[in-house]
């Protein structure tokens, strides 16, 4: 028996997608890479913005054809686009597909396959005995068979859910309520994946930085980034995403005192103007925001910082997208995550705010911030040639190592050796707004991150 994965949308569905992979091969599947192939196909949608959601249903539409030649195939449909409660409308709208899986909830798929005979009847109940006694699979956290031995890098939700509710979000309404996992669970999992061949793990949470406070006796992000740091077997440990109101100076100066925690930093501004602040309900204001980017750079001289925007959020006049530009050339970001508002149903700004900035008028302001950031990162990035970094080798494309540095930063560099899950010291020979591409130095790489140049460099907005 085969099955087919196919995976849109945010770091916690590939999480997702990871574990119903194990679960499946554990109860005897085999991935398959074409649907046409595939006695199951799964479908792990997103619905953060309408093209994603769109994308989905396309691929939806092209799979209708196959399922009417091939009845016998099951058809799964999984993750935010099925939510909490939509599972009856979609069965309305897409009649074809046989099971609806909640986000990170994979017993509704196991219980159809046990249902139709569609398993290993032995392996199945093993397989359910674990699954069933959390939303995320807690048992031995075994990676599918396509990462296996080739995977580096790994995420590992630690909050489920979201209760913020900002105006914009679709995330409670179809995640559910914030729930964080027990911290056991985490470290376990974290553990397996380490002795898989797993290097660095990304810690994800909807606002990760509340970790632990619906959970007496856990103790709070801080704690959990040390305890993960501490694991045999990790080079790296980051995690995402965090809300200016959350981020503690415990938070910060644990990553600044363990070196296996990464200065990346992921806090979403979403707007430069405190109008737009407060129609989407973020709970603080462009000031804070700043103050907040001082205790970092003032913690963490050396950290990158990433930031989410959204423009066109409903009532953004000329002058307070502009204010959001000039955030942009004032703080100076590493990385930004750039929208277009797009209204989702059920959110507050959807029953309440006219979507009233036209399609083309936000695809202009888009680009205008994009071009900004691209131009702040091609001069940032300009003083990283000649130095020398440390890059955790992922990957090849195009016969180059890929691979990132503590900080994030995309580097490419050209090594006949095997460096697969390597720590590699590569001096930059040029560097672009989103790459850098260089060689590596002789001798192994440090255990330690700090390169003292880069540091300085850092503090002084290099």
């Amino acid at each position: 028996m085969k099955y087919h994965l196919w995976t849109i949308g945010c770091q916690m569905n590939e999480a997702d997608s990871r574990h119903l992979g194990a679960q499946l091969e554990a109860i005897g599947y085999q991935p398959s890479s074409a649907a046409e192939d595939a006695d199951l196909v799964v479908l792990n949608t997103c619905v953060v913005r309408q093209q994603a959601e769109d994308k989905a249903a396309s691929r939806l539409g092209a799979l209708r054809a196959v399922k009417e030649a091939r009845p016998d195939m099951v058809l799964a449909l999984m993750g935010c686009m099925v939510g909490l409660r939509e599972a009856p409308a979609l069965k309305r709208r897409f009649p074809f597909v046989d099971v609806f899986l909640p986000p990170s909830e994979t017993a509704p798929l196991l219980d159809h396959l046990e249902r139709t005979g569609r398993y290993d009847r032995d392996r199945l109940a093993e397989t359910r005995e674990r699954a069933v006694r959390d939303a995320i699979q807690d048992g031995e956290h075994i990676l599918p068979a396509l990462q296996r031995g080739s995977a580096v890098t790994a995420h590992v939700p630690v909050v489920l859910g979201c209760s913020h509710a900002c105006t914009f979000c679709v995330i409670p309404y179809r995640r559910g309520a914030e729930r964080s996992r027990p911290r056991r669970e985490i470290l376990d999992e974290c553990r397996a994946l380490a002795g898989q061949g797993i290097r660095e793990v990304m810690l994800l949470g909807q606002i990760v930085d509340r970790y632990g406070m619906d959970r007496d006796g856990e103790g709070d992000l801080a704690d959990l980034l040390r305890a993960v740091a501490g694991i045999e077997g990790l080079e790296r440990v980051r995690f995402l995403t965090s809300h200016p109101n959350y981020m503690t100076d415990r938070i910060l100066e644990a990553v600044a005192e363990e070196p296996r925690l990464c200065p990346q930093i992921e806090v979403p501004v979403q707007a430069g103007h405190d109008e737009v602040l407060a129609r989407m309900r973020r709970g603080y204001t462009v000031g804070d925001y700043r103050r907040l980017v001082g205790r970092i750079r003032r913690i963490l001289p050396g950290a990158a910082i990433h930031t989410d925007i959204i423009v066109g959020f409903p009532g953004e006049t000329e002058a307070q997208f502009e204010s959001t530009v000039d955030l942009v050339r004032e703080i100076r970001w590493d990385k930004i995550h750039l929208a277009k508002y797009s209204e989702r149903p059920k959110t507050l700004a959807a029953r309440q705010m006219p979507d009233d900035v036209p399609a083309d008028e936000k695809e202009r302001r888009r680009k205008e911030i994009e071009a900004v950031q691209a131009g702040i990162l091609a001069e940032r990035h300009a003083a990283w040639t000649g130095r020398t970094v440390e890059v955790l080798a992922e990957d090849k494309a195009r016969g180059r190592w890929r691979g990132r540095t503590p900080e994030g930063k995309l580097v490419f560099f050209e090594d006949p050796a095997d460096r697969r899950g390597q720590v590699v010291r590569v001096r930059i020979r040029s560097a672009e707004a989103y790459k850098m591409m260089g060689e590596p130095e002789p001798g192994p790489g440090p255990n330690g991150r700090e390169i003292p140049e880069l540091v300085a460099a850092a503090s002084a907005g290099g």
